[in-house]
């Protein structure tokens, strides 16, 4: 399909000679008086931000090597948005973390933000369970400590952290082998330490972002009576402590049980459902059965996965099976233009109602605050902008159609040739005019403008 230039001597031709540009209906039943287009999904894979593989670094003190940005110019070149970056606490155990390690992080944020990449964000103290010894974690009061000193710097940052996972217990910070909290807890009393933490963590971290934990049931155990209790479309994005538990499952595919994630039905259905409201990511961590393609593809589908990783064995497997391609495509949202509405001339001064039809055809709909604007430019590159504030991406829901149905207002000034965009930025000040963080449509190449971020809906003569 290639760009039109839509006239009233194009639409005269349609009616008088019943020619039908290419794309177009000549009779528009659902929406009268107004041009039809039709556009198909492109096949291509390209990065779209805060979704898809990921990649991982870790740092264990503050004379690590920072990020840069070479390095995540090539993570882009590879798709990746997302980078899995850890920070073990080691050398902080029983004391403040130092000033250089706080900086280092304050440097890795800011190179992020550089390279067009967010990060997925853990703390802990230990990498392992046998060659450095107990303790595994940190004592309660060091871990509040520690999550008090790094409260400013999430605050400052979190425009690039896609969600903090919960991390500080237990060896990784996947609050299994821990020293410093209950090892087995059961009762609500038992994981009262537990609460206390993921309740710092909420604090430190504004009310738009997310606190992944490792189970549903920590999530149950901690904050709710039943299964039964979970985040439902109406308490959804309500900022309430509850709509910002999200997930991370570490070893996704591993056997029947994901390697513990999952010890009952319940719990299975318990992520499903919130997961379609909640960031769902993690990564895998061995071969079985259950990460064959039609399984993968299933539970990606089933628990709406933004992000994930894992051995190179894994995502072998998926090559082989021929489903790597459609998993890198559909990790998170993958937003496809499928029908188009609009008036057939636009005249300075006057109204023009433009209709769209977006399907979701990815495992997840975005999962953090997103802007929605249409820009109208004129020939001469002056800009108008249309900010949708009624409307929220993150209820884009996977496997289905969302219409945007806007009436606009053509500048008295406008001339020349003029294009009408659908903009998708960030909503984030540092962010909001960053191309790399704007969402791009799943179309043709040349609705894409990678200089604005913006994605082209019709071009216009005026």
């Amino acid at each position: 399909m290639t760009v039109r230039h839509h006239s009233i001597f194009i639409c005269l031709l349609a009616l008088l000679f019943g020619c039908v540009p290419e794309g177009m209906e000549d009779v528009n039943k659902e929406y009268p008086g107004l041009v039809h287009e039709t556009f198909k999904e492109s096949k291509k894979v390209f990065p779209n931000p805060e979704r898809g593989f990921d990649d991982g670094r870790n740092w264990h003190s503050a004379s690590d090597a920072p990020l840069t940005k070479q390095f995540l110019t090539v993570q882009r070149l590879k798709n990746r948005t997302v980078l899995y970056t850890g920070y073990y606490l080691t050398d902080y155990m029983e004391s403040d973390i130092a000033p250089e390690f706080l900086d280092l992080i304050s440097k890795n944020m800011s190179v992020l933000r550089e390279g067009g990449v967010k990060c997925v964000l853990r703390f802990a103290y230990k990498t392992d369970m046998y060659e450095t010894g107990h303790p595994w974690d940190a004592q309660p009061e060091w871990v509040h400590r520690h999550i008090e000193q790094l409260k400013p710097v999430l605050q400052q940052n979190s425009d690039v952290i896609l969600c903090l996972q919960a991390g500080f217990i237990g060896v990784w910070g996947e609050w299994a082998y821990t020293d410093g909290f209950m090892r087995s807890p059961s009762t609500k009393e038992d994981f009262r330490t537990r609460r206390d933490v993921m309740l710092a963590l909420l604090d430190a971290l504004p009310k738009n972002r997310t606190v992944a934990v490792r189970t549903g049931r920590y999530k149950m155990n901690m904050f709710l009576d039943s299964y039964a209790d979970s985040v439902t479309l109406e308490t959804a994005y309500n900022e309430s402590d509850l709509s910002r538990i999200c997930a991370h499952n570490d070893c996704f595919g591993a056997d029947a049980s994901d390697m513990g994630t999952f010890t009952t039905i319940a719990e299975r259905n318990f992520w499903k459902k919130e997961s379609r409201y909640l960031l769902m990511g993690g990564e895998t961590c061995q071969l079985s059965y259950h990460c064959s393609c039609k399984r993968t593809l299933e539970d990606c589908e089933a628990y709406h996965w933004t992000y994930t990783s894992g051995p190179a064995k894994v995502s072998d497997r998926w090559k082989e099976e021929g489903c790597y391609d459609e998993i890198e495509k559909r990790l998170g949202y993958r937003l496809v233009l499928t029908d188009l509405h609009h008036t057939p001339q636009a005249v300075p001064g006057e109204d023009y109602r433009v209709v769209m039809r977006i399907e979701n055809v990815g495992f997840a709909a975005p999962m953090n605050p997103r802007d929605v604007e249409l820009v109208f430019v004129d020939g001469g590159g002056d800009k108008k902008v249309y900010r949708l504030y009624d409307i929220d991406p993150r209820y884009w829901f996977a496997g289905e159609q969302i219409t945007i149905d806007r009436t606009i207002r053509i500048p008295e000034d406008a001339e020349g040739d003029c294009a009408l965009y659908l903009n998708l930025p960030d909503p984030e000040f540092a962010l909001r005019n960053n191309p790399l963080f704007s969402i791009r449509l799943a179309n043709a190449e040349y609705m894409w403008d990678e200089t604005t971020g913006y994605n082209r809906l019709i071009t216009l003569k005026l």
